[in-house]
C-alpha cells in the first residue's frame, strides 16, 4: 500500500523554505540560510535525501514520492540541528500530512519528545466532513504512546519557538485497517456481524412480535472513513395485523411514534386464525394501561363472539392466559397516548384438544415429563442467571382429562433491581430487562468472591438516557471506591476490582418521560486470580526482549527485537493495559531471505533475475559505450549463516576508456611494434619486433593491466646484435661506415674492406648457411635504410615500419 506524503513549511513572514527532488519517508524542518541538512533517513536504508536547495518564496507545498509502508514502516521526525538559530522573529510552521488510500488509517507512535518552552506539536485528524479534529498535543504526548487517524488523513504540526530555539520529537507511524464501528443493536432485535472491515455486513432480525423497519443487511462501504450502507433499521411493534394458520408467536401493543409532529394510532386490531380443530392460548406477559386504554379478546372474529377478557370491565386480570373456543381470536386495543410505560404483551400458540398448551417462559427454561402435554404431564421452571422467578409456581400440572388445563398459570422471571451476589459469576441486567427500565429506580448489587480473589466485570451493553446514571464502585458499601460513573452509552469495556467486592449501582431518573431512557445494561462478572500484573509474555526465537520495569504492572512495556538476519513481524512494543491484558499479540523474527538493493551504478545499465532480490538473485552490470567495468560484473545474492543475506561482492564501477588505457612504451633500439596506436586499453597487448641481425631480449608482447593508474605487464624488450653470425658483423661493419662521413681518405679504406669482404664470402658462406639460418631474419637487401636513434611516440602509427627524419645513405654490394 502506497503513501502519498505531502508537507509544507513557511515562516512567520510568509517565507518558506523549499528544497528540492525529495524523496523518503522520515521528515524534519530544515534549516534556513541554505546550509545542508539530512532532510530525510530511514531506519530501512531507503532513499536518503539531503536539502541541495533553499529559498525564500511567498508559498510552496511539496508532493513527496509514493512509498511502500506494509514493507517499510516510516519514521516521521524533526532533530536539533547544529546550525544557528532562525534570525529574531521568524519561526518555522511545519505541516507534515500523510494520505493513505481509502479504507486504510494511519496510526501514529510516539517515540520521543523533548521541545523546549514555546514550541508546538500537534497531531490532528480529519473527520468525514473534512474538519480538523486536535487528537493530541505535545502536553500529552508520552514516550509510546499510539494515535490512531479516524479516516486517511493524519496531519502533524510543528511550530518552532519565537526565540529560533528549535527541540526534537519522533514520530513513527504505519496504516492499518479502518472497519466500520459496530452497528448498533436495534432496540427488541439482535444483529450479527459477519465482519467489520470494508465488504463486511452485519443482519438484523426482531424479536417475536416486532417488525424490521429498515434493510435486513447493511454493508460496509470503502470510503475514507469507512460507513454502512445505510442506518440501522429498527423494530416496531405494529398497530394491528391478521395472521393466517397462527401457531406461536406474540402481539404487542404498537411502538410510539417518535417526533413532535409524529401521529399516534389510537385504535388497533389483529385477528388470529388457527389450524382447524386447534385451539389458541392467549397468555398476558405483560399489562399495564392508562385509565382510558382499553384491551379487549374475542373468542372468534364476528361482532357477537364471545368476550374471553375486558380491560374496560374492571375484572380481575388473568395472567395465567385465556383459551379460545375455536380456531379464532380477535384483540383490540385502543389508547389516547402510546408510550413505553403503558400496553401489552400477549404472547399466543395453537394446541390441539385433549391436551394443554405448551407452556412459555421468557428468559428462563423448563423441563417437562411430557413432550405432547397430555393429562398428567409436569413442568419444572428454571430462570436465566440475573433473573428471579416471580408471578407463579416452579412446578405446574396438566389436570383434567374432559378439558385439559394446567392447575397454575406459568411464573415469569424479572430481572431484580439489586440483590447480593456470590459465587465465580453471573449477569447484572437492568431492571424488567429486556424491557424498559422504569422510572425511579434505585438498585444496588454486591459482588463478593473469596479472599483471594478479584471481580472482573464486562460490561456488554450500557445504554442509559443522559439522566440515568451507573455507578462502578470498588469495595464494598462501607469503603467504596468509585471506579467509573457513566451516562448515556458506552462501548463494551472490561474493568476489574482490586478486592474481593464489588458494587454496582444504578439509579433512574423520576421524570423519565420527560428526558426519555435507554436500552439498559448487561453486566457479566466473574471470580478471576488475584493478580496485579500482566501475565508475562514468552521469549521470541531468534531475537530477544526487554522490559520497562521489574513487575509487569498496568503500563510497563516490552519491545521486542530480531537477531541479525531476521526482521521483527509485528508490533515491536506491548503495553500492559488498566485490565492487565497486553495491547496486541506478541510478535515473531522471520528469516531475512533477501538482500538490500546494492543501487546502481553510473554509466551503467544493469538487469535483474529476480525483481525481489530473492537469496540467489543475480544482477548483471553493463557500462555505456566508451566505459570500462572495473570489478566484477555480476552480483549474487547469497544466505549464510548467522546473519543478513549479502551480495557476492561490491558495487563496480565505469570509467572512462581513456582514463585507464595504457600509454604507448615507445620503441627498442633496433626494433619495431606490430599494430602501434597511442593508447591500449586494459587487456590488449603490444608485440614488438627486432631488425634483422638482432635478438629480442625480453618478452615478445607485453599487456595493459587495468589499475589506478593501469601498467604494462613488464618492461620494454631489448634487441642485441647476434655477433655469432658474420653476415651480421659485416652489415655492422657497413652500416658504421654509412653512418660515418665519407672522405677522400676514408674512401679507400672503404674499398680495402670491400675487397677483404668478398675474400671471405665465399667461406663464410657455408658458416651461414648452417649456423646463422634459422637464427636470423637476415636478408642482404641492395638498398638498405636504418634509423639513427628511437622514436619518440607522439601520435597514432598504422604502418610497422617508420621513416626516420635524417639522412639515408645507400650501399650497394655485388657478388
Amino acid at each position: 500500500m502506497g503513501l502519498l506524503i505531502t508537507a509544507g513549511w513557511n515562516t512567520a513572514r510568509d517565507q518558506t523554505w523549499v528544497c528540492s527532488n525529495a524523496s523518503s519517508t522520515v521528515m524534519q524542518c530544515p534549516a534556513p540560510l541554505g546550509r545542508p541538512n539530512p532532510f530525510f533517513s530511514n531506519e530501512k536504508s531507503l532513499p536518503i535525501f539531503r536539502i541541495m536547495h533553499v529559498a525564500i518564496v511567498n508559498r510552496l507545498q511539496l508532493d513527496w514520492s509514493i512509498i511502500n509502508v506494509r514493507e517499510h514502516p516510516v519514521l516521521l521526525q524533526k532533530t536539533l540541528l547544529t546550525t544557528p538559530p532562525l534570525p529574531d522573529g521568524t519561526f518555522l510552521h511545519c505541516t507534515y500530512t500523510v494520505t493513505v488510500y481509502t479504507g486504510y488509517g494511519v496510526e501514529l507512535q510516539v517515540k520521543s519528545v523533548n521541545l523546549s518552552e514555546g514550541e508546538q506539536l500537534s497531531i490532528r485528524g480529519v473527520d468525514e466532513g473534512g474538519a480538523l479534529l486536535v487528537l493530541a498535543n505535545h502536553t500529552l504526548l508520552v514516550e509510546g504512546q499510539v494515535i490512531r487517524s479516524p479516516t486517511n488523513i493524519i496531519s502533524v504540526y510543528y511550530r518552532s519557538s519565537p526565540d529560533g530555539s528549535m527541540g526534537m520529537f519522533q514520530l513513527h507511524y504505519q496504516i492499518f485497517r479502518l472497519s466500520c464501528a459496530l452497528p448498533r443493536r436495534p432496540h427488541f432485535g439482535e444483529v450479527s456481524v459477519l465482519d467489520l472491515l470494508p465488504g463486511g455486513t452485519a443482519r438484523f432480525h426482531c424479536h417475536m412480535g416486532y417488525h424490521l423497519q429498515g434493510a435486513v443487511a447493511l454493508i460496509c462501504l470503502n470510503t475514507s472513513l469507512p460507513v454502512w450502507s445505510s442506518k440501522e433499521p429498527s423494530c416496531r411493534a405494529l398497530c394491528g395485523g391478521s395472521v393466517k394458520n397462527a401457531t406461536v408467536g406474540r402481539i404487542l401493543s404498537p411502538s410510539p411514534r417518535l417526533g413532535p409532529t409524529a401521529t399516534h394510532d389510537r385504535s388497533c386490531s389483529w385477528s388470529l386464525e388457527a389450524p382447524t380443530a386447534q385451539r389458541l392460548h392467549l397468555h398476558l406477559e405483560r399489562l399495564a394501561l392508562e385509565p382510558t386504554d382499553r384491551l379487549v379478546l374475542w373468542s372468534g372474529l364476528d361482532a357477537g363472539s364471545v368476550v374471553l377478557f375486558d380491560s374496560g370491565r374492571g375484572g380481575p386480570i388473568p395472567f395465567e392466559g385465556v383459551i379460545s373456543e375455536g380456531p379464532a381470536v380477535r384483540v383490540q386495543f385502543i389508547t389516547d397516548q402510546p408510550n413505553h410505560n403503558t400496553g401489552f404483551n400477549i404472547r399466543y400458540e395453537a394446541f390441539e384438544r385433549g391436551h394443554c398448551y405448551e407452556p412459555y417462559l421468557q428468559n428462563g427454561n423448563f423441563s417437562t415429563t411430557d413432550q405432547v402435554y397430555g393429562v398428567g404431564a409436569v413442568v419444572q421452571f428454571s430462570c436465566d442467571p440475573g433473573h428471579s422467578l416471580e408471578q407463579g409456581p416452579p412446578v405446574i400440572e396438566c389436570i383434567n382429562a374432559r378439558d385439559p388445563y394446567w392447575n397454575d398459570t406459568e411464573p415469569l422471571c424479572k430481572a431484580l433491581c439489586g440483590g447480593d451476589l456470590a459465587g465465580p459469576g453471573g449477569v447484572i441486567l437492568s431492571p424488567n430487562w429486556p424491557e424498559w427500565y422504569g422510572e425511579g429506580e434505585d438498585c444496588s448489587w454486591r459482588i463478593h468472591v473469596g479472599e483471594d480473589k478479584r471481580v472482573l466485570l464486562e460490561v456488554q451493553l450500557l445504554n442509559l438516557s443522559d439522566s440515568d446514571m451507573l455507578t462502578i464502585m470498588d469495595g464494598d458499601e462501607v469503603t467504596p471506591h468509585i471506579l467509573g460513573q457513566y451516562v448515556g452509552g458506552a462501548g463494551p469495556f472490561k474493568i476489574q476490582s482490586t478486592t474481593p467486592d464489588f458494587t454496582v449501582t444504578f439509579h433512574s431518573d423520576p421524570a423519565g418521560l420527560v428526558f426519555g431512557k435507554g436500552e439498559g445494561f448487561i453486566i457479566n462478572y466473574m471470580e478471576v486470580s488475584r493478580n496485579d500484573s500482566c501475565p508475562d509474555l514468552p521469549e521470541i526465537q531468534n531475537g530477544w526482549k526487554t522490559t520497562s520495569h521489574t513487575a509487569l504492572v498496568r503500563g510497563a512495556r516490552i519491545t521486542y527485537q530480531c537477531d541479525p538476519g531476521y526482521d521483527l513481524v509485528g508490533r515491536e512494543t506491548l503495553t500492559c493495559q488498566l485490565d492487565l491484558t497486553w495491547s496486541t499479540q506478541p510478535p515473531f523474527c522471520e528469516k531475512i531471505m533477501y538482500c538490500s538493493d546494492p543501487g546502481h551504478v553510473e554509466h551503467s545499465t544493469r538487469s535483474l533475475s529476480d525483481p525481489k532480490l530473492l537469496v540467489g538473485t543475480t544482477i548483471q552490470y553493463s557500462c555505456y559505450p566508451g566505459f570500462i567495468l572495473q570489478d566484477g560484473s555480476t552480483l549474487t545474492c547469497y544466505g549464510r549463516e548467522p546473519g543478513t543475506p549479502v551480495w557476492t561482492s561490491k558495487l563496480p564501477h565505469c570509467v572512462s576508456e581513456e582514463s585507464v588505457s595504457c600509454e604507448n612504451p615507445g620503441l627498442p633500439d633496433n626494433g619495431y611494434q606490430v599494430l602501434s596506436k597511442r593508447l591500449y586499453l586494459p587487456g590488449e597487448s603490444l608485440t614488438f619486433v627486432c631488425y634483422q641481425g638482432y635478438e629480442l631480449i625480453g618478452e615478445v608482447a607485453i599487456k595493459c593491466i587495468l589499475g589506478n593508474p593501469s601498467f604494462w605487464s613488464g618492461p620494454l624488450p631489448l634487441c642485441r646484435a647476434n655477433h655469432d653470425c658474420f653476415g651480421n658483423h659485416a652489415l655492422e661493419v657497413a652500416e658504421a661506415a654509412a653512418g660515418s662521413g665519407l672522405d677522400g681518405g676514408n674512401m679507400a679504406l672503404a674499398i680495402f674492406i670491400l675487397v677483404l669482404l668478398l675474400s671471405v664470402l665465399l667461406g663464410g658462406a657455408y658458416v651461414y648457411v648452417t649456423r646463422c639460418r634459422y637464427n636470423s631474419n637476415l636478408r642482404l637487401p641492395l638498398i638498405h635504410p636504418h634509423p639513427y636513434s628511437q622514436i619518440t611516440v607522439e601520435s597514432e602509427f598504422d604502418n610497422p615500419l617508420y621513416e626516420t627524419g635524417g639522412d639515408t645513405r645507400e650501399y650497394e654490394v655485388s657478388i
